[in-house]
């Protein structure tokens, strides 16, 4: 059985997006799916995230399955780097790496974006990485996302007028995501 923890970002939450969707159809084959509540805007810190997400994950192991939203692939980095082991995989939605420049979300997001990121380590932590990207992110310059994929050595899946691949652009379900999700939890 795998876990699979699904995170949200920055003014997000569990009931957001495609995020109750995803763990619905976890469920129902027959797995785990946990989406926590992270504190947003206010205690929105990388030491705070992790805290809760040590909280939420019964193991750090090869049956665990991660997906994070747009800031929180950054909280999912930060962890990786910490692990000894390696998780299942990871899958990051709309991920990006420093300003995205707009500067509320810039100010919220700016202890994500100081930590101290290893990448090398964090490769060795996971031993599949999906990165979902579209090519008009209204919140994320195509360049702050591409720096993810670039940093974990992977390539993007883009998708066409995706938008912020959230609910304001019509992703109340991912089935592209959880086509692939699905793959890796059935060991396909």
């Amino acid at each position: 059985m795998k876990t699979i923890v699904i995170l949200h970002g920055t003014m997000g939450s569990p009931q957001g997006n495609w995020f109750p969707w995803l763990k619905q159809e976890i469920e129902k084959l027959g797995h785990t799916a946990i989406v926590p509540k992270f504190p947003t805007p206010e205690g929105q810190t990388t030491r705070n995230w992790l805290k809760i997400l040590d909280e939420a994950v019964p193991a750090y192991d090869e049956n665990l399955i991660l997906v994070g939203h747009s800031s929180s692939p950054l909280v999912i980095c930060a962890k990786l780097q910490q692990l000894e082991k390696s998780v299942g995989a990871v899958f990051l939605a709309a991920p990006f790496i420093g300003d995205v420049g707009n500067a509320e979300y810039d100010e919220l997001n700016a202890d994500f974006n100081s930590f101290p990121f290893d990448w090398e380590l964090i490769k060795k932590r996971c031993k599949k990485f999906y990165i979902y990207r579209s090519d008009n992110d209204p919140y994320v310059p195509e360049e702050q996302g591409r720096a993810m994929a670039e940093n974990l050595g992977v390539s993007e899946i883009i998708i066409p007028s995706g938008g912020h691949l959230n609910a304001e652009t019509g992703y109340t379900k991912f089935p592209l995501l959880f086509k692939e999700l699905e793959q890796e939890i059935c060991g396909q």
